[in-house]
């Protein structure tokens, strides 16, 4: 059986589409205008191309002529746009230059024709204007043809170990109403399952496991993996070290002596992560928050692993670029539920 294809647009390293491609997609291309996103989606997506372009800057079909495909050739289209073009009635500005971004998605969508498409973005975006710009959106995908619903998702609810909300509109041009996976409240992952495997110190590209998986969790993340990669630690001074040391695990700032409070070697952000509980949502530098053993910030594997990404999958870069390419992405098991579900609608 043909399996469903799917563009995944401001790709980024390519989360949403790796998730997809577990569950029994095959991703096409990635399209990006960020080349180290870029080249780490190529090189965990060894089957798909990718297209280095300002989706702003393109038209729809120089996307076609550029990756050899056809209008109706393509089954999903998936992305997260950005959505702050729009006005403060709710409507889009056409003077603002992240509107091209949306509005190129919606384009492309219209132009292409997939039976469906998932678009994500932030949560809060759904409550803006009254719910205005949601209204909006639902709105032009309709006048494309689909049928669109929304749901807000906790990737905590499905397996990931980090508590991460996300909107995620799916539009299905066959009339149909997506009815969205179940999370469960049930089975969460606490960041001690997620990470307790991975030493203190930095380990060369492609080391040996020096321990046995401590969680099911981890043995999922080991599988097909050739080693440790993208384990390297950030080096504090021995002053923020012992400052971080007098925070408790799952504890911030407020743990600390009141003088320390107002030095400038200390963030009112300043956080431990939780051992017991899924991990506070990771961004993409999230230099502020602090491993629940270690003191120092999570290394690109460990926050790798709260995103949900396996082992296996290899970021390219310095590691400023992978860690804001990991804090960028959509947890991929969070994607993979998702998929799952739309399979059953293709």
């Amino acid at each position: 059986m043909k399996k469903p294809t799917v563009i995944d647009l401001f790709s980024g390293c390519g989360g949403l589409s790796y998730g997809l491609e577990q569950s029994g997609f095959q991703i096409i291309a990635g399209i990006d205008n960020w080349s180290d996103a870029l080249y780490t989606f190529q090189k965990n997506h060894k089957d798909s191309q990718i297209l280095l372009a300002d989706l702003g800057e393109i038209s729809s079909a120089d996307i076609c002529k550029k990756l050899g495909i056809n209008p109706n050739e393509i089954d999903v289209i998936v992305g997260g746009p950005p959505c702050q073009g729009f006005s403060i009635s709710g409507k889009r500005n056409p003077e603002d230059p992240r509107n091209k971004l949306y509005q190129n998605f919606v384009d492309i969508v219209g132009y292409l024709k997939p039976k469906a498409f998932i678009m994500e973005n932030v949560p809060n975006l759904v409550s803006m204007l009254d719910g205005k710009i949601k209204d909006t959106i639902i709105e032009d995908f309709e006048k494309k043809g689909y049928t669109v619903t929304w749901k807000i998702l906790d990737a905590s609810e499905f397996g990931v170990p980090q508590k991460r909300r996300r909107v995620i509109f799916v539009g299905m041009r066959n009339g149909k109403q997506f009815l969205f996976p179940k999370g469960d409240l049930n089975n969460v992952v606490t960041t001690k399952d997620a990470i307790s495997d991975l030493p203190k110190n930095s380990l060369a590209e492609g080391s040996p496991y020096p321990s046995f998986a401590n969680s099911e969790f981890q043995k999922y993340m080991r599988q097909k993996s050739k080693g440790i990669f993208n384990h390297v630690i950030t080096i504090h001074t021995e002053q923020t070290k012992n400052i971080i040391n007098m925070v408790p695990d799952g504890k911030n700032y407020k743990s600390l002596p009141a003088h320390l409070h107002s030095t400038r070697k200390v963030n009112i952000a300043w956080t431990r992560l939780n051992s017991k509980k899924p991990s506070y949502t990771m961004d993409t530098g999230h230099n502020h928050i602090f491993h629940y053993k270690y003191n120092r910030v999570p290394t690109t594997r460990e926050t790798a692993r709260i995103q949900s990404f396996p082992d296996s999958f290899i970021f390219l870069g310095g590691k400023t670029s992978q860690l804001k390419q990991v804090g960028n992405a959509v947890p991929p098991l969070l994607a993979s539920e998702i998929g799952k579900q739309l399979l059953i609608y293709l």
